[in-house]
């Protein structure tokens, strides 16, 4: 596994080495010491899977109680991955990284926790997402930022620069400057 370090250094893209031939391919996804040791001592406690048509818009969801890690890929399609820093001591406090993730390059993106997280879905036939968390999911405890926040100024690429689906609750997001901010 390749690890490099994006423009926020904590997030982190992870390039598995794919060893393939005519009857398919193999691959590690994940290994803890090696994980641990280029981008931290976490635990995993949840996995999840989602399927999402193309257009849709995901996010940018964080949490204040039960803030999630969270090491994300695509097995199927492909999305554009965005991180935004909302550790308010940060010094990247507000910058995002983002990445295409697909099934073909097999990357994966370390999310730290006290990040904001969402994708978008540019493969025409939709994408199937999949992550690992490293606290679970809490209802009560989850919040949005708004994909289009001009502070943020997120290059989403749009198809045909239309814009995303998003649903109702990350419609309703707040902008990163009325969002409460990790410490």
């Amino acid at each position: 596994m390749e690890y490099q370090p994006l423009a926020i250094p904590d997030v982190v893209l992870l390039t598995p080495k794919v060893f393939g031939d005519e009857r398919g391919f193999f691959l590690e996804t994940f290994r803890q010491s090696e994980f641990e040791q280029h981008c931290g001592k976490y635990q995993f406690v949840q996995d999840n899977h989602s399927r999402s048509a193309q257009g849709i818009l995901r996010g940018l969801h964080y949490q204040l109680e039960h803030p999630q890690g969270k090491l994300v890929r695509v097995t199927r399609g492909e999305v554009f991955d965005v991180a935004v820093d909302m550790r308010k001591q940060s010094p990247t406090f507000g910058q995002w990284v983002g990445a295409l993730l697909n099934e073909d390059n097999k990357q994966m993106l370390w999310v730290p926790p006290g990040f904001a997280h969402g994708f978008y879905v540019t493969s025409p036939a939709g994408a199937e997402f999949q992550y690992k968390c490293t606290d679970y999911y809490a209802p009560g405890d989850e919040y949005s930022v708004r994909w289009d926040d001009p502070s943020l100024a997120i290059e989403w690429p749009l198809v045909e620069g239309k814009p995303p689906q998003v649903s109702e609750k990350d419609a309703q997001g707040n902008s990163l400057e009325s969002s409460f901010k990790f410490d």
